[in-house]
């Protein structure tokens, strides 16, 4: 009897975990059409759909977490994907180097937040550093990185924690690489870069692409940094969800589940995305 039940039993934790994730989608559904029977509201309507639609600060809101999404998602590519190249290169992944790349990836959210926030305001520590060997005369002539309409500041807090993830994922699959496949790319007459570009990278490219859609979709979808240490306008789509939610108007509540569907469903779209892309680059690159 032990034997039969004992799938079912250690699949138990990962069912409980999705029920619970189905069954607050579902509700947010009906919230999002105005179904929240404790507050007195009963009536399924689109009207909270259109409203938000028609709404200009949304797609500010919706624009503004795209951009700092992929800005930070193509910052930490970019770069952790050449430090992991010049980490492979060289062999100097040491115990030191290991150590020190994966620090930030057990550093939460709201801790590399404070540290942003200490280093890059107007009176943190990168600008008392840059007075005091008199690169700037005051202060004030420190560019504002934090509450900035740029985003500046939610862009390195996202770029810190994100390169030291693609660095890992990069690093893992680039030592697994067939040494032989480049040394006959060199022996053929391919210099370096040719068999970087032509043998190496191709069979990384998913694991970038992988990483990409990884990071731009958590930080679409995350709240806690562009809460801290973002403008008050535009504000990430997050925050415009949870300020609503949160309002005193129990009439906006509807419309923060609105957000939150529509958060979900561009997550989904993005990994259908990812799904679609992964198989034509490997259909390509064989």
């Amino acid at each position: 009897m032990y034997k039969k039940l004992k799938p079912y039993l250690m699949l138990l934790p990962v069912m409980v975990v999705m029920s619970v994730f189905i069954l607050g989608l579902i509700s947010a559904v009906l919230q999002s059409f105005g179904y929240i029977p404790i507050f007195g509201m009963t009536e399924i309507t689109l009207r909270h759909y259109m409203n938000i639609l028609e709404s200009r600060s949304f797609f500010r809101a919706l624009a503004f977490s795209i951009y700092i999404s992929f800005a930070s998602g193509g910052i930490s590519v970019f770069i952790g994907t050449y430090v992991a190249y010049l980490i492979y290169r060289n062999k100097k992944e040491t115990l030191w180097v290991r150590t020190l790349y994966k620090i930030p990836i057990a550093v939460p959210h709201a801790i590399a937040v404070l540290l942003v926030f200490i280093m890059l305001t107007q009176s943190g520590v990168l600008s008392r550093i840059l007075y005091n060997l008199g690169v700037i005369d005051n202060l004030m002539e420190f560019p504002e990185l934090i509450f900035d309409r740029g985003g500046v500041g939610i862009i390195i807090a996202y770029t810190w924690k994100g390169i030291p993830f693609i660095i890992m994922i990069t690093l893992g699959i680039l030592k697994k690489i067939d040494l032989r496949l480049v040394d006959t790319a060199l022996n053929l007459g391919a210099s370096k870069k040719e068999a970087w570009w032509q043998v190496e990278f191709p069979m990384i490219l998913p694991t970038i692409f992988t990483g990409f859609i990884l990071l731009f979709a958590f930080s679409f979808g995350a709240f806690e940094v562009p809460f801290l240490i973002g403008p008050s306008a535009p504000r990430a789509l997050p925050v415009v969800a949870y300020i609503q939610y949160t309002s005193i108007d129990l009439s906006l509540r509807p419309q923060a589940m609105v957000i939150n569907v529509i958060i979900s469903m561009i997550s989904l779209i993005l990994v259908y995305v990812y799904i679609l892309a992964f198989r034509s680059i490997k259909k390509y690159f064989g």
